[in-house]
């Protein structure tokens, strides 16, 4: 169970960021906000620290800083990831507020995801799930569809 909720995280984390750059970010913000405050019961500092984020985001792209991109991402994947572990009930929440951020008509969220890794032995599994850029690990490319 927990590595759907990880899963789902991963998801939800690469959604968010994705809208962080959108046009319609005020929006979603809103959406992420509410997800959040419904556990917290601080919405206000939720919308602050989501466009903290955002402003990291934009800079980093601007610079072309992929690691604080990933950064950010990473952060929200974990905020998420908490969330999610200690209320499971949340992740019915957080699919509906993905089919909402991130529509594609059939009801679930749709990547494809393209890995590439190198630089030695892997000892275990390697998840990716969603978009996160350009993230080059170099090697042999692996092929998957991840469904939220």
């Amino acid at each position: 169970m927990e590595a759907e909720l990880t899963a789902l995280a991963a998801a939800g984390a690469t959604a968010f960021v994705q809208q962080m750059a959108a046009d319609s970010w005020a929006q979603a913000r809103d959406r992420i906000a509410s997800f959040f405050s419904r556990r917290a019961g601080e919405e206000g500092v939720i919308e602050g620290e989501l466009e903290t984020s955002r402003r990291e985001l934009t800079v980093a792209i601007e610079a072309g800083d992929e690691q604080t991109a990933l950064d950010v991402e990473a952060e929200w994947r974990t905020r998420l990831r908490r969330t999610l572990v200690a209320n499971p009930a949340a992740a019915s929440e957080l699919r509906q507020v993905l089919i909402e951020l991130v529509p594609d008509g059939s009801g679930q969220q749709v990547a494809n995801v393209h890995n590439t890794i190198s630089g030695g032995v892997q000892h275990g599994p390697v998840v990716q799930v969603g978009n996160v850029g350009s993230l080059n690990l170099g090697g042999a490319a692996t092929r998957s569809q991840v469904r939220v």
